[in-house]
């Protein structure tokens, strides 16, 4: 299977990417009920953290999502979820060749979106900068026509009485002419 095929089959579910077991089946060249009774032998290899098995709500919700018949036939019991982690051990377990090379294209899978996955987050770190610094231009051009507006409004009536010129104001006694006596 190629690596974008593998990428596809990877779900996220209760937080965690996973694979459906009779796609990981299909990936390990085993039937499915192989692999189950793989699962059953070796129980004490398989914690919680590396697979799961899917409620009845989460299976419907999925099989919406993947468009899987629920028509006749088909699977009597819920199916088994598989990590990153619970994929390899399978792949151990199983102990084929096939399974092996197939488990190695499953981490790559698996690596490859979590790389996607880490450089989503930093495209998104970066663009909350970006969205911050755009709204700290944003203030500054709104101050920036703030100051527009205000200087395109008329003049108050206390602006418009102000004269124009250099005016002093001294601070020294007024000038006095004295008049000689006989002017007097």
């Amino acid at each position: 299977m190629k690596l974008t095929v593998i990428q596809n089959k990877i779900y996220e579910i209760r937080g965690h990417k996973v694979m459906l077991d009779f796609d990981l089946a299909e990936l390990y060249d085993v039937e499915t009920r192989v692999l189950n009774q793989a699962i059953k032998r070796n129980t004490e290899s398989f914690p919680e953290d590396f697979m799961f098995r899917l409620t009845a709500k989460e299976w419907s919700n999925l099989k919406s999502q993947i468009v899987i018949s629920s028509s006749y036939g088909g699977r009597r019991t819920l199916p088994w979820v598989f990590t990153e982690h619970g994929a390899i051990m399978l792949a151990s377990v199983l102990n084929s060749p096939v399974a092996v090379e197939a488990s190695v294209r499953v981490v790559r899978a698996f690596v490859y979106l979590r790389e996607q996955l880490m450089a989503n987050r930093e495209l998104a770190r970066k663009f909350a900068e970006l969205e911050k610094r755009l709204d700290a231009q944003d203030e500054s051009i709104a101050a920036l026509f703030e100051a527009i507006r205000r200087l395109l409004e008329p003049p108050t009536a206390e602006e418009a009485r102000k004269e124009i010129g250099f005016h002093i104001r001294e601070e020294a006694p007024p000038y006095r002419v004295r008049l000689p006596r006989s002017r007097r």
